[in-house]
């Protein structure tokens, strides 16, 4: 079996588990802003934060670039024009993912200071880089 193959399976599977966790916590911010400090509700949101950000989403993240990385390396994409503009989109992508780390930590503390409606709106940016991800290297247009 072609090792390609599985790396590039691997590499969809891992980014399949981070884009649903990068979609979901930002969700879940949504209701804990709505929700009283020191309520059991608003401890009930701080676990479920914290574990899909520690079991799911971190992983996910760091097999979406191995896998990912390993891929480029195998197809010889870095003289690739869609290729750099990917990696640029998955460089925000990650640095998204840093700032709603930053969020559950902030939630952990009782510190938000944003309203729901942030995170209605933080909620459309991995799904509007995921979309321009996915264009990018399915029609790679340059």
């Amino acid at each position: 079996m072609d090792l390609f193959l599985w790396v590039k399976s691997l590499h969809v599977i891992s980014i399949i588990a981070w884009m649903a966790g990068m979609l979901y916590l930002p969700r879940l911010f949504v209701y804990h802003a709505e929700a009283e400090v020191g309520s059991e509700k608003s401890e009930t949101f701080k676990v479920m934060e914290r574990r899909l950000l520690k079991a799911i989403i971190n992983p996910a993240m760091v097999a979406s670039w191995i896998f990912g990385l390993w891929a480029a390396y195998e197809l010889s994409a870095w003289q690739d024009g869609w290729f750099h503009a990917k990696l640029t989109l998955v460089l925000i992508m990650s640095g998204v993912h840093g700032y709603l780390s930053k969020c559950v930590k902030n939630f952990a503390a009782d510190q938000n200071t944003k309203p729901a409606r942030f995170y209605r709106i933080l909620n459309e940016v991995p799904t509007v880089l995921m979309i321009c991800i996915v264009i990018l290297v399915i029609v790679k247009p340059f």
